[in-house]
């Protein structure tokens, strides 16, 4: 792996080489490309490997004694609740199931904190003028687009291969009790793809924090797995229970990549006394879930046993692209020091280093040829890379070879970017 300093330092070994490198980026941008690699997107592909769940449940409405199209069941169907109990390593009764978006439960669970407080909290977090949530970086935009909405201060903390920067994570949670929380994307982060260590798991639950912080641990590729024996990951629940602190974490995931994305269903986990107040505010806000697509789900999978087997006929679609998209990167830039970039082992995304101030250039001659990426700097709060080196890769949407040719277009742009 090369430094920030090498990656920037090599691009002096390059400049003889521009004309060159214009040449093979004026080839890409004449052939009129239109190729899109910008968000993290099941394809079409792995869309029909559920649509047996659209002839779903048939005609048999009953979960048991429960007639799922009418109201109630707060919490979920039984048989749900367990499903995602073994996704998220609690028991069922510390499970809600909800609608289609997990990001939609997150907002709501950090809404509630602003506007009722949480267990263990002496206000509401928006009665916290300097409130402030940590955002490990590079991450995924739409979380920090949450808790700008809401009115917290976004604060980087820098990622590794283990996880957030935790020596940085314990000096500022200890020094300052206005911070609220940190999001997490435990397994497969996004976009680096790192899984988080059992260490980094146990410092997060045991370090000195306000009653009221709050671990956001969204474990959306929880079941994304590329290669077996799937990347192990502690048990944040237990470990925060351990410490003492059994109300600090609450999980989440979603069926949104494994089934249909816009008519998943979605789940949060937390400790009994999250439950018994998040539940307290749901039998005012709602009458109850879609209980009848969260028992066409249990009917397609039937257990998480059921589920593993239908994400190995995802991770077959999916895993190529992965690797050309590596095997591409190592071709082109491999030899150059000019770039880094990861080799995850699950998730939807490969994140891309360049020298520090062309992240944006390379994107724009991207533009230029016909290949859309993600905006550089969209993993870090407010858009704002102050290194401008990060780009997100989304493999997953395009088919295989035009996942091949946009990496293609991708290493000459930060080939000529580099050397310019």
């Amino acid at each position: 792996m090369h430094s920030p300093a090498d990656r920037t330092r090599n691009r002096a070994a390059l400049q003889p080489r521009r004309a060159e490198f214009q040449a093979d980026f004026e080839n890409f941008r004449t052939r009129g490309l239109d190729l899109d690699i910008t968000r993290g997107k099941p394809s079409s592909a792995q869309l029909d490997l559920a649509n047996d769940i659209l002839a779903l449940p048939g005609g048999n409405y009953l979960d048991g004694a429960v007639d799922t199209r009418n109201y109630g069941g707060l919490d979920g169907l039984p048989g749900m609740k367990a499903l995602f109990a073994e996704m998220l390593d609690v028991p069922p009764s510390n499970v809600i199931v909800g609608g289609s978006s997990s990001l939609n439960m997150m907002f709501d669970t950090l809404a509630r904190g602003c506007l009722f407080g949480t267990p263990g909290g002496d206000r509401p977090w928006s009665a916290v003028p300097g409130r402030k949530f940590l955002c490990p970086v590079p991450g995924y935009d739409r979380h920090f687009a949450v808790t700008e909405h809401l009115g917290f201060e976004l604060i980087p903390v820098a990622m590794d291969e283990n996880g957030p920067d935790m020596a940085q994570v314990e000096s500022l949670v200890a020094a300052d009790h206005d911070i609220k929380g940190i999001w997490c994307v435990p397994r497969y982060s996004n976009p680096t793809g790192c899984t988080y260590s059992d260490e980094v798991a146990s410092r997060l639950a045991s370090m000195p924090a306000a009653a009221d912080f709050r671990i956001i641990w969204d474990n959306a590729y929880a079941e994304h797995h590329l290669v077996a024996p799937a990347a192990p990951l502690a048990n944040i629940f237990s470990l925060c229970a351990e410490a003492g602190n059994p109300d600090r974490v609450i999980g989440f995931a979603s069926t949104s990549k494994i089934s249909h994305p816009g008519s998943g269903v979605a789940a949060l986990a937390a400790s009994d006394t999250n439950i018994a107040g998040i539940k307290r505010h749901l039998a005012v806000q709602t009458i109850g879930p879609d209980k009848v697509n969260q028992l066409r789900h249990l009917q397609l999978f039937g257990d998480i046993g059921g589920l593993r087997a239908h994400m190995q006929k995802h991770a077959a679609l999916v895993k190529p692209k992965f690797d050309l998209v590596d095997e591409i990167l190592v071709r082109e830039l491999g030899d150059l020091g000019v770039a880094q970039w990861t080799r995850p082992t699950g998730g939807y995304f490969i994140s891309l280093d360049v020298p520090d101030g062309t992240a944006k250039r390379v994107v724009a001659l991207a533009a230029e040829a016909g290949v859309k990426l993600t905006a550089a700097g969209a993993p870090f709060p407010g858009g704002h890379d102050s290194d401008d080196r990060n780009i997100r890769i989304a493999p997953t949407f395009p088919e295989l070879a035009e996942v091949g040719l946009a990496t293609e277009v991708l290493a000459a742009c930060v080939k000529l970017a580099a050397s310019e």
